[in-house]
């Protein structure tokens, strides 16, 4: 019994030690998709250090195998009941969590500015006639949402769907996060090119939910000049969560999911992705950017894909990047300087989003 019990643990160990060895970078790199809250030196420092804290924890259990079978052997009970335990504990955490009432990862801070309302096909939308504050970096931030949902310079004001206009899909990098009005992309193109600009951009939306907000609202406006959407490889992941409203390949409406919360949890800590998730976020996303070429060209309107990019790009976004983009024109990549951030976050500052919409408006009068 206790040369079997030797072996079993001495074969854990080195099962650990095989793990963190097979999990080389480029593993990591199908598995772990580009962070837009991390810059990518700092995740694969997270990456490595867990490598080798689990090469350390199964080295650990070889060496001392013979020591750790003797502490099981002499005290079974404790082993028994630190199991059950650790069990009991799991099941209690399911029921705690399950009292409480589930986010998804896109939506996790109620009170976050500006305030969101729940959606049954989009998941949430902003809430409508509303102007909501926020202290960022020292300034007082005013976020107006017109009746249609759409941010405004100010209350009061609206945009008007009978007038030209440029329709901005996206999320909170198009809508301004951090920015006031004229700071936003969509307000300095649309005074560029001396069009109405609609932001309906919606704060933590993935590539279809955006395209679900665009099919919604496209429709209100008599003259769509162009639509500008926007695509990150930092923001990839939220394309796969199904913890809301998404879309499957093919263009296949789907409810949120349900899962296990400790499970869901779990994801969000250690957002880990087999390749067949990551194959199929892909392919949603390749269908839907051809339905919002075909959206926009169908209303006889010009479309730009803008995709902003902080810094050198390197191999994983250029790879993931690569696998998305259509074979359309559509697409506008800006790069820009790697500090062109908020101070507090990374969403683009002032000057990142100028530049972004000077290539907007550079793009559309050429077209």
């Amino acid at each position: 019994m206790h040369a079997s019990l030797v072996f079993a643990i001495a074969l854990l160990g080195a099962a650990l030690v095989v793990a963190a060895a097979s999990a080389n970078q480029p593993w990591l790199d199908r598995h772990f998709l580009p962070s837009f809250f991390l810059p990518r030196h700092v995740y694969v420092l997270i990456e490595t250090v867990v490598r080798v804290c689990i090469a350390a924890a199964g080295a650990s259990l070889v060496l001392g195998r013979s020591r750790v079978a003797v502490s099981l052997t002499h005290a079974p009970g404790t082993a028994v009941r630190t199991v059950i335990a650790a069990i009991l504990a799991v099941v209690a955490s399911e029921g705690v969590l399950r009292v409480t009432h589930a986010r998804p990862t896109g939506w996790l801070a109620v009170e976050e500015e500006p305030r969101r309302q729940a959606d049954p096909r989009l998941g949430w939308v902003l809430v409508p006639a509303r102007t909501g504050r926020s202290e960022i970096g020292g300034r007082t931030i005013e976020y107006a949402i017109d009746d249609a949902g759409y941010r405004v310079r100010s209350a009061g004001d609206a945009v008007h769907p009978e007038r030209p206009t440029i329709v901005f899909a996206g999320e909170s990098v198009m809508f301004g996060e951090g920015l006031t009005w004229d700071e936003s992309i969509p307000a300095q193109a649309g005074a560029m090119l001396g069009i109405q600009s609609a932001n309906v951009a919606v704060h933590g939306y993935g590539t279809d939910q955006i395209y679900l907000r665009l099919e919604r609202e496209l429709p209100r406006f008599r003259q769509p000049v162009a639509v500008v959407s926007i695509f990150m490889t930092e923001l990839f992941g939220r394309n796969l969560d199904d913890d809301r409203p998404h879309l499957s390949p093919g263009l296949a409406w789907q409810p949120a999911a349900r899962a296990s919360r400790l499970a869901s949890l779990a994801g969000m800590l250690v957002p880990f992705r087999l390749d067949g998730t990551v194959d199929a976020g892909v392919t949603m996303t390749r269908d839907v950017l051809r339905a919002t070429a075909q959206l926009a060209h169908a209303r006889g309107a010009d479309l730009v894909i803008v995709v902003p990019q902080f810094g050198s790009e390197d191999d994983v976004q250029r790879a993931l990047r690569a696998r998305v983009m259509t074979d359309d024109a559509s697409w506008l990549l800006v790069t820009l300087e790697a500090d062109w951030r908020l101070p507090w976050d990374r969403h683009p500052n002032a000057r990142a989003a100028h530049v972004i919409a000077e290539a907007i408006a550079m793009r559309l009068r050429g077209a």
